[in-house]
């Protein structure tokens, strides 16, 4: 069949680009909208720092663990099929996220809205590959996607700062149960269906063994991080963990129908744009909530103000991924676009550390513009690589693990530079002769600690106390920063290697066409 004739086939690629953007635009509104939320669930809720970290990492390390299974589901009972019963899963846990009485309740609501999660960029992404034939339109839909995605994750801060500004911080998750709700309807009436004509049968026993890998090694990671590498648990997760992934990679191997094809990380393009991901979320994620900690509590912005600053990041990310990527590909070949790509990245991390409690906040601008028009083309680039790379009716277990990676990656940035930058923090911090005993083991916590020490301790002291917290905290942020532009250097080096072989242009391989929708 000719490519236009494939392309006549599809008459709702543009309304099924449009229904999974709506899916996809909820959950990365949702990761940054947490952010500007946990200063004032903090003050209700009153988390310890172990449960601040668990609320914001419960979401990811579900989805992460899930992600492989759903990838698989989907491809087997139909991504259309899969992505509905996530999105009507997605409002109810919003709802209950929004109305938690506890950190407890909350952490485990977040977790359920990481199960939902799970079932959705994966559906999405097949959705797209099955609805976009020719290349080139693929590579721009995949930019556009991604790149709106990105400028989601910093419209996230500015509709949280909005609601708080008025209502309480359950606000920032109810309001996803009205946008999934239209998604739902229109999901339903228009999607086409996308799935593997011979599926073969869920291999039931991979399942718990990926989830249990995944969440062992994470758990882990999380553990060390927040208490050192003396802790037994930290080696008993680690050994399970890997034990468990050990497990299923072999499983995968000799089945018929396993959840994924291990042979696709024979594959340098595969493995290289699975792994470029995984590293470069690995420093946005951490990135967001870094800046959200100091806009806020270090610079007392206001919630609307500092997602009003961080806007100009997600904006590179979505003309990076949308705009820059696609004639770049053209012109330089993908592995020089991600190397191109992760050097901006670089280029703007490190400028961040120039940037102090007394800084302009137009010295900021540059390095926002460049760190997220880097990331922006870089992860076009790896997302469309990884989805060309396979068959179509392995789409959905594809696009599951390059997610697993990138959001694995983002539960470790959040955990492994959020814990450089406390251990900066807690280093540098000289607290002025005279602070009480409880007001000083609060301050070493956390900033938001030692702010909320402060407010009850005589004027001159609180101020001298909030001053020694925000310089300190400002360190941990530049060591963090500096880690980040570290990594992002290596992947700039990483990625020519991997990608060296890849044409401008992969072509998809023939495969059935869209079941159409009833």
């Amino acid at each position: 069949m000719n490519t236009s004739t494939r392309e006549n086939t599809h008459p709702r690629k543009w309304s099924t680009f449009a229904i999974c953007l709506l899916v996809a635009l909820v959950p990365n509104i949702d990761l940054t909208a947490l952010n500007q939320a946990v200063p004032h669930l903090s003050r209700d809720l009153d988390p310890s720092a172990t449960q601040i970290l668990w609320i914001a990492d419960a979401y990811g390390f579900a989805l992460a663990g899930l992600l492989i299974t759903m990838g698989g589901i989907g491809d087997r009972i139909g991504h259309k099929r899969l992505l509905l019963i996530g999105t009507a899963v997605f409002a109810a846990a919003s709802a209950l996220t929004a109305y938690a009485p506890s950190a407890e309740l909350l952490i485990a609501a977040r977790a359920l809205l990481g199960v939902a999660g799970a079932t959705l960029m994966p559906s999405c992404l097949s959705l797209i590959r099955r609805a976009f034939t020719v290349p080139k339109e693929r590579t721009a839909a995949v930019g556009a996607f991604m790149g709106i995605a990105g400028l989601a994750v910093g419209l996230g801060p500015v509709l949280a700062g909005a609601l708080l500004d008025h209502f309480w911080w359950g606000s920032v998750f109810l309001i996803n149960v009205p946008i999934m709700a239209v998604a739902l309807v229109a999901g339903a009436a228009l999607l086409p269906e996308s799935r593997n004509p011979a599926p073969g049968r869920l291999d039931l026993p991979s399942v718990p063994l990926s989830v249990l890998g995944v969440l062992g090694a994470v758990y882990a990671i999380k553990e060390a991080a927040a208490h050192g590498l003396d802790e037994t648990r930290v080696y008993l997760s680690l050994a399970a963990g890997l034990a468990a992934l050990a497990a299923f990679l072999v499983r995968q191997g000799r089945v018929a129908e396993p959840l994924i094809d291990v042979r696709l990380f024979r594959r340098a393009a595969f493995t290289g744009s699975v792994g470029t991901n995984m590293f470069a979320m690995f420093t946005l994620v951490a990135q967001s909530l870094i800046f959200s900690l100091f806009f806020q509590l270090a610079l007392g912005w206001s919630p609307l103000k500092a997602g009003l600053a961080g806007l100009p990041g997600a904006a590179g990310a979505m003309v990076g991924g949308a705009a820059l990527a696609p004639p770049l590909i053209a012109a330089l070949g993908r592995a020089r676009v991600v190397a191109l790509g992760m050097v901006l990245s670089a280029g703007g991390f490190s400028v961040f550390t120039v940037v102090g409690l007394h800084t302009s906040y137009w010295t900021m601008l540059p390095a926002m513009l460049l760190s997220g028009a880097g990331m922006g083309m870089a992860m076009t680039v790896t997302g469309d690589t990884v989805l060309a790379s396979v068959p179509k009716e392995r789409s959905g277990a594809a696009s599951a693990i390059s997610e697993t990676a990138t959001e694995l990656g983002g539960a470790l940035g959040m955990a492994v530079l959020g814990s450089v930058l406390n251990a900066v923090y807690r280093n540098v911090l000289e607290l002025p002769a005279g602070t009480p005993a409880p007001a000083a083991s609060a301050a070493r916590d956390s900033l938001s600690g030692a702010l909320q020490a402060a407010a009850r301790l005589p004027q001159e002291l609180a101020a001298q106390v909030g001053d020694a917290a925000r310089g300190a905290f400002v360190d941990g942020m530049h060591a963090a920063l500096m880690c980040s532009a570290g990594f992002a250097a290596l992947v700039a080096v990483f990625a020519p290697v991997t990608l060296r072989n890849v044409p401008k242009d992969i072509a998809d391989a023939e495969e059935p066409e869209l079941v159409p929708a009833p």
